[in-house]
């Protein structure tokens, strides 16, 4: 049984940084993306960030620019920094990580409360 362990969310002020962890219970390669997910009171998940196999990244459009996805093979853990954050960055965020013949895996998810 693959396992995700978020780790990284807390309270924070407006402007400030923090940087969400998901270690993985076995070798990363494993997968084909991995992504962060978030999710509002009263909303529905939305998608934040994405690394692929082959190393590319994409963005949603209301972080760009602030939040970067990384990832460390040697610790089967994948990164997303997040700076600049805003009030509305406010939720629950969660990682996803899907193999290559299509199995998704979530994470529990780590609460990241941006105070204005």
């Amino acid at each position: 049984q693959v396992q995700l362990v978020e780790s990284g969310g807390g309270l924070v002020q407006a402007g400030g940084s923090l940087r969400l962890s998901c270690a993985a219970s076995i070798s990363i390669f494993s997968f084909n993306v991995m992504d962060w997910y978030r999710q509002a009171p009263g909303k529905q998940r939305d998608f934040v960030a994405q690394v692929t196999s082959g190393g590319n990244t994409y963005y949603a459009d209301s972080v760009s620019g602030r939040f970067t996805i990384s990832r460390d093979n040697a610790k089967n853990t994948v990164y997303l920094q997040m700076n600049g954050l805003k009030p509305e960055d406010t939720a629950v965020y969660y990682c996803h990580f899907r193999e290559f013949d299509g199995y998704d895996y979530w994470g529990q998810g780590t609460q990241v409360t941006v105070s204005s």
